[in-house]
């Protein structure tokens, strides 16, 4: 790679996740210059159905780019390069002509094709799944969602053989849309989260392609992570720029928290909890229901991850102020959750949406156990936090018994990570310090900084971890006996909510 720098100043990051679309300015030295944000419409069709208009992600997600240089005065020849990062697994099956969506999107948390995976489970193929992809067989994956969508659109399947339909996660949606069409591309680390590439060859996997009858002309073509990909059409931004960088959320935190190294990890607390720990060139086999998956392919050179996932994280609280009206405002809970000691003996079990790692189990659903007449708003609150620390303790256990060591910190981030007592009940339950970084917006950093390393903008992997810094460092003060006892109470409370809705 050129080590001559760009003369741009600025790399532009396209975050667009579950709830709302960001985009995100960065400076050389890996601060924010500037933010836009806008949510958009959720949709819930049916019980356990969660689904996106993908034109509405689309519209936000263009619009709060054009926002962000404005308001920041920044013209597009100022940009080096730009980013993007997304929420994963979601699936969106498209017009190549037309560029249209034949159907909405259909979100990682929706839960339709749960007895799809039963079936596929019950004739013996989840080995092979999980040899080829690293995942367990769960409709958090594309690849069910994408079977649903040819299997229930009138046809489609045919359309996708004869090459007129793309499907895509919503990096492949915005790189289209980004390039008039121009390229249909995804990166290794969205592929890795379709259950139909081969983490170890890198390809798609035509036995599973087979299983699940999805014509390869459907898919798109899976590129290095950081590169140029294609340039952003001139009349969108208002001059053309590279678009040079693609990670999956996760990953790009991963990336962008500097856990570039082998036994490194972070847990982004977003609408769910995300766990991921650097295993460096291999993909190891989890034997405690972890998913091996890729974090970036850099230069040709690979980096693997193991990864837990928790379906559950913020969206607990969402869920107390839309759901219960508990609080008016998210930031509430805190202050409400301190006003006492602990939880009073209550747990809280956020399986709203079945289990995700250790235990995939998508018949659990949520409990609140161990109530009194003396339960208060605030011990629920307490509860709820807890949950959150409770629900990645759990998968962080599993990774040390599959790694066979030890972690000596945890690096977090994400919208919760702004919460003391989390993070605090966080270091208290693992028994390791917890460490908050000054810039939170590693989700956007890492899918910024994987396209400047593309441009040049940045030297090397060394001159990013130079530029991490802490915030907080949060040490454990809790005893290994209270530790033990609110853990054995947890797994108590799962077991109740487990296999609930079978």
């Amino acid at each position: 790679m050129s080590q001559v720098r760009t003369s741009q100043q600025l790399i532009l990051a396209l975050d667009q996740g579950t709830t709302s679309s960001r985009a995100i300015l960065f400076t050389r030295n890996g601060t924010i210059h500037g933010v836009a944000q806008q949510e958009y419409p959720q949709h819930y069709p049916q019980p356990g159905w969660v689904e996106h208009d993908a034109n509405d992600i689309w519209r936000t997600q263009l619009a709060v780019a054009r926002r962000v240089l404005r308001e920041h005065g920044v013209v597009a020849s100022q940009l080096a390069a730009v980013g993007i990062t997304n929420q994963r697994e979601t699936t969106v099956l498209w017009d190549r002509a037309s560029g249209e969506p034949l159907h909405r999107a259909i979100v990682w948390q929706d839960r339709r094709t749960a007895g799809l995976c039963d079936s596929l489970r019950a004739a013996g193929h989840a080995e092979t799944f999980r040899e080829r992809t690293g995942l367990v067989v769960d409709a958090y994956f594309s690849g069910t969602k994408l079977k649903w969508l040819l299997d229930n659109i009138p046809g489609a399947r045919a359309r996708a053989e004869r090459g007129e339909l793309a499907f895509g996660t919503i990096d492949s949606w915005l790189a289209w849309k980004l390039s008039a069409g121009r390229v249909h591309v995804t990166d290794p680390s969205n592929a890795s989260r379709t259950l139909l590439f081969d983490i170890r060859r890198q390809c798609w996997d035509e036995e599973l392609l087979a299983l699940l009858d999805i014509p390869p002309a459907v898919l798109p073509q899976v590129v290095d992570s950081s590169g140029v990909m294609t340039m952003i059409a001139g009349d969108l931004l208002g001059a053309e720029v590279a678009l040079a960088g693609i990670a999956g959320d996760q990953q790009a935190a991963t990336f962008g928290q500097a856990c570039l190294a082998h036994g490194m990890a972070k847990n982004t607390y977003g609408t769910g909890c995300f766990l991921l720990l650097n295993t460096g060139g291999q993909a190891m086999n989890s034997r405690h229901r972890m998913l091996a998956t890729i974090g970036w392919r850099l230069r040709d050179q690979t980096t693997y991850l193991l990864e837990g996932s928790v379906f559950m994280g913020g969206a607990v609280v969402q869920w107390l102020r839309d759901g219960l009206g508990m609080i008016a405002r998210a930031d509430e809970i805190e202050g409400l959750a301190s006003s006492v000691p602990d939880s009073g003996g209550i747990y809280l079990v956020p399986a709203h949406t079945g289990l995700g790692a250790p235990y995939w189990d998508p018949y659990a659903r949520g409990a609140l156990l161990g109530m009194t007449r003396g339960t208060g708003r605030a011990h629920v609150a307490r509860a709820a936090l807890e949950a959150i620390a409770f629900q990645s303790v759990e998968v962080l256990g599993a990774m040390e018994l599959d790694c066979g060591q030890r972690l000596r910190e945890l690096r977090v981030d994400g919208g919760a990570a702004a919460n003391n007592l989390l993070l605090q009940f966080q270091s208290d339950l693992l028994g390791v310090p917890v460490v908050r970084p000054r810039v939170t917006e590693t989700t956007a950093l890492g899918a910024a900084y994987l396209a400047g390393l593309a441009v040049a903008f940045w030297h090397d992997e060394a001159e990013l971890a130079s530029l991490w810094r802490a915030d907080r460092r949060f040490e454990p003060g809790m005893s290994a006996d209270q530790r033990a006892a609110l853990l054995d109470g947890w797994r108590r409370a799962v077991e109740r909510s487990r296999n609930w809705a079978v």
